[in-house]
């Protein structure tokens, strides 16, 4: 499991990449680089990183359903997940 700074961290990117999304296709389409240059780092998408919702791990993540791995095998066994059964044949 993640720190609670991380998880906080990813969010006040995901906010800022939301706020400046405007602001970064009009400077892009007007091709003005140096006013690109001048917004915030974490105003980019680039900068996101996939961690799951609920333990903030950063590998395996399964991106239709936004968990790790591990998480969605937990959640899938006991039937929280609609439509995942295990496989058998």
């Amino acid at each position: 499991m993640s720190k609670e700074s991380i998880k906080a961290r990813q969010k006040k990117r995901k906010i800022m990449v939301l706020k400046y999304l405007k602001k970064r296709e009009l400077l892009k389409f007007n091709k003005d680089y140096e006013g690109l240059q001048k917004l915030p780092r974490n105003s980019s998408p680039v900068r996101l990183h996939n961690l799951c919702s609920l333990t903030g791990r950063s590998k395996g993540y399964m991106r239709k359903f936004g968990i790790s791995r591990i998480e969605f095998r937990r959640l899938a066994s006991q039937g929280f997940i609609p439509g995942v059964v295990k496989a058998s044949w």
